[in-house]
C-alpha cells in the first residue's frame, strides 16, 4: 500500500472436520483422512476444511510429516547456498547446518520454502513500484543470523526484517484471488515494530505496485495509525487490504481494550471472506487463546475483494520497504478457517515453546527484574532498541523493553539480540549500564546471586540503581556492592 502525497508509504485436537460452506476450490496440498499424533498446523487448518495454500518458516515443520527444506541461506565469503531443514520430520530447525555453513562469515536468507504441495517458495522480491536497495532496485535479504531463539528448547533463527528486507512469490499456484475467502497466521513479535507501510505477510498484487482497493488482503503488524485517532500506541494486528491498514471497518481502533500487544511472541490472525467480513485477532504466542480485535464488514468500496495471488513477506503490495518484524512462521488458507481452527492452531502454536535464549542458573527468563528499593523495573529508555539506549527505573509495564532472560552465556537478554552491557567495558564505580547487540564479552556477563545482587563478571561491581533513587529515569549503573536495598533485584513472570 501506498503513503500518499509524499508521505512515507506507509491443540486442543478438532473433533473430525470442520466443514467450511462456500470455498469452491481445488488445493494441493497433503492427503489428510486423520488427524496424526504428531499434527502441524497445516494438517490442523486442513481438517477444518481450510488447507494451507503456502506454510512458511524458519523455526519447525508445519505439518507433522514434512521433512524438507525451511529456508535457504548465502554465505558471503564465496557466495555459496545452503538448505537448511529439520532435526526429524515434523520436527524443528537444524540450526546447527547454518552455524557450520556460516562460521567466520555473514550470511543471508535467500529464500523461505513453502511446505505445502503447491511449493510457492519466496525468494528475495525483485522489487516493485517502490525500489529496495538491491541490484536493479529489488529487496534484500535478512541477516541469517541476525534473530537466534530457541523453540521447544532447540537453536534456530527467526526472520529480522528491516528496511529493504522483502520476500515474495508471484503467481502462486492455487493462492485465493478475487473475492474467494482467505485466512492467514503468523508468529511475530512485539518487539521490534515500526508506524511505517509495511511489515506485511499475506497476498498482494503480482504486478508489485497499487492497483487499488481490495486488491490486497494481508496482516500487517506494527504501530501504523492509517486514519489517525486511534486508541494506545499499538502495536496492533491490522489488515492491509491496499490503500488502507485497517483496525476496523471504518479505520482506526476505538476500543481502549485494544491499546496495543506486547508479548515477546505474538500469534496475528486476519481472515476475510471476500464479500462481507473480514476478521482480526491476536494472542500470546506462549501461552493462552485468541482474542477478536474486530469481526465485521469490510470497509466501503472494498466489497467484493479483488485479490491476487503474489504471496508477500516483509513488504506492501507495491513493495513498500520501510515497515520492520521479527517473522518466525505463518500460512495463508484457501477458504475463510472456523473459529476453532484457528484455536486448535492456536493451541499448537503455544506447544512449540518459543523463547529467546534459555534460563539457566535460576536466572530470569522472559521476567522483569524489580529493583528492591524502588519496586520499578530494570528499562530500557524510552523502549529503545539501539545500542547505546541506557537502562533506568520504570514504572513495571510488562512491555519488552522490560523482559529479561539470563542464559547459559551468563547474558542478561532483552527483545532477543540484545545484551545488558557495562558501557565502553567499564569497570569503574558509576559505569553506565547500556544495552548493545550481544557479542559474548566479559563486559555483558552477570552472576545472578542467591543474595538478590546482581554483579557483573568482569567488574565485580554491583548493578545499583544511582544515588538510591527509586524515581522513573533513575540511571542503573555499576557500584562497589554494599549491601543496599537499590542492589537488590527480584524477578517477576
Amino acid at each position: 500500500m501506498r503513503w500518499k502525497k509524499g508521505r512515507f508509504r506507509a491443540a486442543a485436537a478438532l473433533v473430525g472436520a470442520v466443514l467450511l460452506a462456500g470455498v469452491a476450490m481445488v488445493v494441493a496440498s497433503p492427503a489428510t483422512t486423520a488427524l496424526a499424533a504428531t499434527s502441524g498446523v497445516c494438517d490442523l487448518y486442513a481438517a477444518g476444511g481450510t488447507p494451507c495454500i503456502g506454510a512458511h518458516s524458519t523455526t519447525r515443520a508445519l505439518y507433522g510429516s514434512y521433512n524438507g527444506p525451511l529456508y535457504q541461506v548465502q554465505r558471503a565469503s564465496d557466495k555459496a547456498y545452503t538448505d537448511v531443514g529439520l532435526l526429524s520430520a515434523g520436527g524443528y530447525a537444524n540450526a546447527a547446518t547454518q552455524d557450520s555453513f556460516c562460521a567466520g562469515t555473514s550470511c543471508t536468507i535467500t529464500k523461505i520454502y513453502d511446505q505445502t504441495a503447491n511449493r510457492n517458495d519466496m525468494p528475495i522480491s525483485w522489487g516493485g513500484y517502490w525500489k529496495g536497495p538491491g541490484p536493479n532496485g529489488a529487496d534484500v535479504g535478512a541477516d541469517a543470523k541476525a534473530l537466534p531463539l530457541t523453540v521447544a528448547g532447540n537453536r534456530a533463527y527467526g526472520i529480522k526484517v528491516t528496511h529493504g528486507v522483502g520476500y515474495r512469490v508471484d503467481n502462486a499456484r492455487n493462492a485465493p484471488t478475487g473475492s474467494q475467502p482467505e485466512g492467514i497466521y503468523m508468529v511475530t513479535s512485539s518487539n521490534s515494530v515500526d508506524q511505517w507501510c509495511c511489515f506485511d505477510y499475506g497476498s498482494g498484487e503480482n504486478s508489485h505496485t497499487d492497483t487499488g482497493n481490495a486488491t490486497m488482503n494481508a496482516i500487517e503488524w506494527g504501530t501504523a495509525c492509517w486514519f489517525g485517532g486511534c486508541v494506545g500506541t499499538g502495536p496492533w494486528v491490522e489488515a492491509d487490504l491496499e490503500n488502507g491498514m485497517y483496525h476496523t471497518n471504518t479505520g482506526s481502533n476505538k476500543d481502549a481494550a485494544n491499546s496495543g500487544v506486547h508479548y515477546p511472541f505474538v500469534s496475528a490472525w486476519e481472515k476475510n471472506n471476500g464479500t462481507s467480513n473480514f476478521t482480526l485477532k491476536y494472542g500470546n504466542a506462549d501461552s493462552g487463546g485468541l482474542t477478536t480485535t474486530f469481526s465485521g464488514p469490510l470497509p466501503n468500496g472494498y466489497s467484493p475483494m479483488r485479490i491476487d495471488s503474489s504471496l508477500l513477506l516483509g513488504t506492501g503490495g507495491d513493495n513498500s520497504v520501510t515497515g520492520v518484524g521479527y517473522f518466525f512462521e505463518g500460512a495463508i488458507t484457501a477458504g475463510y478457517p472456523s473459529d476453532a481452527t484457528e484455536s486448535a492452531v492456536q493451541a499448537n502454536i503455544t506447544g512449540a515453546d518459543y523463547s529467546f535464549g534459555g534460563s539457566t542458573g535460576g536466572g530470569p527468563s522472559n521476567a522483569e527484574l524489580v529493583g528492591g528499593q524502588s519496586g520499578r523495573c530494570l528499562d530500557v529508555t524510552g523502549q529503545s532498541t539501539a545500542n547505546g539506549a541506557q537502562a533506568q527505573l520504570w514504572d513495571c509495564s510488562g512491555n519488552a523493553n522490560e523482559r529479561w532472560t539470563y542464559t547459559s552465556g551468563k547474558q542478561l537478554q532483552v527483545y532477543g539480540n540484545k545484551c545488558l552491557d557495562a558501557n565502553n567495558q567499564g569497570t569503574t564505580n558509576g559505569t553506565n549500564v547500556i544495552i548493545w547487540d550481544c557479542n559474548g564479552q566479559a563486559n555483558q556477563q552477570w552472576n545472578v546471586n542467591s543474595n538478590g545482587t546482581i554483579t557483573g563478571v568482569q567488574s565485580g561491581l554491583c548493578l545499583d540503581a544511582n544515588g538510591a533513587a527509586t524515581a522513573n529515569g533513575t540511571k542503573v549503573i555499576l557500584w562497589s556492592c554494599n549491601g543496599g536495598s537499590n542492589q537488590q533485584w527480584t524477578q517477576r513472570n
